[in-house]
């Protein structure tokens, strides 16, 4: 039986307003994105055959350049704030129609048709119309990748269109900058403008499923990594970035789901995409050596420096951005679950970077505490990460992702404590950041304590020992750990000053309180009882 011929769906790019550009690139394998990247000079190769860019102006994403149409769907819906930012239908249109414009100017453009969600119960389908063959090689990376049958009648239900090169008038379109993202739950339309940034298009989609799945179908959606082990005991990885998320469920002796994006049905979970996006700053083959051997043909990396005279990686060289990243499809990781489908998680970690170095390496959370830290997203920032940074500083984002959360956390995190209970699920707080005393004067918490402190919980080791609370946040601590020094567990006991370390918990448990105010009324009592107590 021969292969069906896929055919490019010009009727629907022009009924969506497109004037068929002279070359429509469609649907092309990540070898011929490569060639179009080389011929158009949008990239170099390294010495392993990886794709290797510079996403210009942004080297991460604009989050006070994202917008929502606010509509007859969205007014009362959207829990609108500093990162669920409205602007009006007319304004999209002005943007919608610019894009189109722009598009229909360039001698070609690239056209991708795929789909997010693994579960084929909520699968979206998705066109992806870009200004770049990197973005759309990112893409192919990315989404999930429908077979030739299936384009056959493939039926876009959401449409991205990608222009980088296109700078926006901002106040003619009602944007802040010459840049913007802007999605439509009415027209079912992301468009992208200004910026390179490719991590711009996965965010979009994650923020429609974010908003759709948990109304439409009670699917939580999660920013989180997940992984499953020989048993089928599935695990989730909550954490901002920097706090090892990626690099902790990356595991050889596990089966990687998905390393950022998840949805939590009521059969159990499934990666909302098909590939990785990772960090790639002080990579090295025997710190991650997973993540190290994915950067291959067909991947794309993003913001790095090579060594002088060589097309070798530096992957300590931040000197573009620290936010330096690698795509690929989850292929490209050699334990990855095909399809990435798990069972009902059995723990969950929260992982904090806690630059105080206050809080313990680990601690068993009750479900009113596991909401309460959903709800805050705790993490600390050091210095030299970012400009002006001279000592640590405390960062909370709501459901550990807030620039991706279009409904209000405390719905997020209603439907977590739920689950968490109907299923028995055991929640951690692991903490990959400082002990005995904060950024400057304590020490980082090493990789391999942290991964015994996992392998410990995963094993139900820590199902077996005693445990204290900690006096400020009520928090589980266990008095001993296979394979971690006891003198680690408890924070107070790591300081040269216990009364210091008393003060600075305070001091934390109080910008925890401050920080949640602001969801106080829309929370249940227990989670409210469920923070630190000065």
């Amino acid at each position: 039986m021969s292969a069906p011929v896929i055919t490019i769906p010009l009727d629907k790019l022009i009924k969506l307003g497109l004037r068929v550009a002279d070359t429509i690139r469609y649907q092309l394998a990540p070898d011929e994105l490569v060639e179009d990247c080389l011929r158009k000079n949008e990239g170099v190769l390294n010495d392993t055959g990886a794709l290797v860019i510079q996403t210009g102006e942004f080297t991460g994403r604009s989050p006070k350049d994202r917008f929502i149409v606010r509509d007859e769907i969205t007014t009362s819906t959207i829990h609108w704030n500093d990162f669920n930012q409205a602007i009006e239908e007319k304004y999209f249109d002005i943007i919608f129609r610019k894009t189109i414009d722009y598009l229909n100017a360039l001698p070609e453009i690239w056209v991708r048709d795929c789909y997010a969600c693994a579960d084929s119960q909520y699968r979206m389908n998705i066109r992806i119309i870009n200004e770049t063959p990197s973005m759309n090689l990112f893409a192919y990376n990315m989404f999930l990748r429908p077979t030739d049958e299936e384009l056959e009648t493939f039926d876009a239900d959401w449409k991205i269109l990608s222009a980088p090169g296109l700078k926006l008038n901002a106040a003619e379109c009602g944007t802040k900058n010459q840049n913007a993202v802007i999605i439509s739950f009415t027209k079912k339309i992301v468009l992208l403008a200004g910026t390179g940034y490719t991590g711009e298009i996965k965010k979009a989609v994650f923020s429609i499923l974010n908003y759709i799945l948990p109304q439409q179908e009670n699917v939580l959606g999660m920013h989180c990594a997940a992984n499953i082990g020989a048993n089928g005991d599935a695990a989730l990885f909550f954490g901002l970035s920097g706090t090892g998320k990626t690099t902790l469920s990356t595991d050889c002796s596990r089966k990687l789901i998905g390393d950022d994006e998840h949805g939590w049905t009521d059969n159990g979970i499934f990666n909302f995409e098909g590939g990785c996006y990772a960090k790639c700053i002080h990579l090295s083959a025997e710190s991650e050596p997973e993540i190290f051997r994915a950067i291959r043909p067909g991947a794309l990396v993003e913001n790095v420096r090579f060594f002088s005279n060589t097309n070798k990686i530096n992957f300590d060289d931040g000197s573009v951005t620290e936010n330096t990243r690698v795509s690929y499809p989850l292929t490209h990781i050699n334990h990855a679950m095909i399809p990435s489908i798990g069972d009902m998680p059995e723990n969950i970690f929260f992982l904090t970077c806690d630059a105080y170095g206050i809080l313990p390496p680990v601690a068993r959370l009750t479900p009113g505490q596991a909401m309460y830290q959903f709800i805050s997203g705790y993490t600390a920032k050091v210095a030299g990460t970012e400009t002006g940074i001279t000592e640590p500083k405390s960062t909370f984002s709501a459901c550990f992702g807030a620039p991706f959360m279009p409904l209000h956390p405390g719905k997020y995190a209603a439907m977590l404590g739920q689950k968490i209970r109907e299923n028995r699920v055991k929640v951690w707080l692991i903490n990959t950041g400082w002990s005995g005393g904060p950024y400057g004067v304590g020490t980082r918490i090493k990789l391999s304590i942290t991964r015994s402190i996992i392998n410990a919980v995963l094993a139900g080791s820590l199902d077996k020992v005693e445990y204290e609370k900690h006096p400020i946040f009520g928090i589980a601590i266990p008095k001993s750990c296979p394979n971690v020094p006891s003198g680690i567990l408890d924070p107070r006991n790591t300081w040269s000053d216990s009364s210091e370390y008393d003060q600075k918990a305070r001091l934390l448990a109080a910008r925890f309180i401050e920080n949640f105010k602001k969801y106080e009324s829309a929370v249940s009592e227990e989670i409210l009882a469920s923070g630190p107590k000065l």
